[in-house]
């Protein structure tokens, strides 16, 4: 059995794609009778706001989505992320890094860069004991905390992908601004949450690899991964507040239900056929993650969605 969970971050509303994500993850759970709990990734202050936490939760109670126990917010869980942060320190694995994102694009556009556009090329590690003490002394701004990963390769089982991996970089464990970053935060977070399965949208796969290094260094159980296509506007990218009425309110607006907005969902998944109107109770009934559409037909029934 593997506890599930959605994990959204309240700096906006849930569009459509946000929503289906989430019934998806929900139905992997319910469907093996485990648990389903959700997280409120507040981290950033200058973008989280209680208003949208709480549209985020009207919306997904309005298509008929529960959880287990009250929800959780990380900007109350600093202390276990400090703790696992400590644990790191321990080890010899964090150091402090004072680079901007600029000084970082400009190393990994340069020829033989050692690693993927936007990943972190290890320049503060390389400091001696000296410049670091100077910078500390001197620098204008606190430093970010990183994680000394060595660029070790990370693979994983997808449940829907099959095999993935790639190489890890000196991720940021802490910031500047005195928060936990995500890729710490949602290790420890999963871990004791003891979630078991961790179902969320494709375009987070490549934190994957991070999130499971993390997790080994700090001696915590893996969970298994499944990471779902996302629903495409009309021309076949990422669906956004461009392509129209995206969202609930948007969709309600137009005279439908969250029943029509479900229904739009099931047939997407193949989980109804066209004029169907089932419950999410009726979902669960009809839910194996084996039978979900190939990655090719999913993606193209994601596109019909029509604003």
């Amino acid at each position: 059995m593997h506890d599930g969970r959605f994990a959204p971050s309240p700096s906006g509303t849930l569009h459509v794609g946000n929503l289906r994500t989430a019934l998806l993850a929900w139905l992997f759970a319910r469907s093996a009778g485990a648990r389903f709990v959700l997280r409120i990734e507040d981290l950033d202050p200058q973008r989280s706001r209680r208003e949208h936490e709480e549209r985020q939760i009207a919306d997904l109670r309005a298509i008929g989505i529960d959880w287990d126990g009250e929800s959780v917010r990380q900007s109350e869980r600093f202390e276990l992320y400090r703790g696992a942060l400590t644990r790191l320190e321990a080890d010899g694995r964090v150091y402090p890094c004072w680079c901007s994102r600029a000084e970082i694009r400009a190393a990994t556009e340069a020829p033989h860069g050692p690693l993927a556009e936007g990943a972190y090329p290890g320049t503060c590690r390389r400091l001696s004991s000296v410049e670091r003490s100077e910078r500390l002394r001197c620098a204008a701004r606190p430093p970010a905390l990183r994680l000394d990963a060595g660029t070790e390769r990370v693979g994983f089982c997808d449940r829907l992908l099959g095999e993935q991996g790639g190489a890890v970089d000196d991720l940021v464990l802490w910031r500047g601004d005195g928060t936990p970053a995500y890729n710490l935060a949602v290790v420890v977070d999963d871990a004791e949450q003891q979630i078991g399965e961790v179902v969320r949208g494709a375009d987070l796969i490549d934190t994957t690899p991070r999130q499971l290094l993390v997790g080994r260094l700090l001696g915590l159980p893996a969970p298994s991964y499944a990471h779902v296509p996302l629903v495409l506007g009309p021309d076949g990218a990422r669906l956004a507040k461009r392509h129209g009425a995206v969202t609930l309110a948007d969709r309600l607006a137009r005279g439908e239900t969250p029943a029509d907005v479900v229904a739009w969902m099931a047939r997407s998944l193949g989980l109804a056929g066209e004029g169907e109107r089932p419950s999410v109770a009726d979902l669960v009934e009809r839910f194996d993650p084996e039978l979900l559409p190939p990655e090719d037909e999913w993606l193209e029934t994601s596109r019909m969605w029509t604003l």
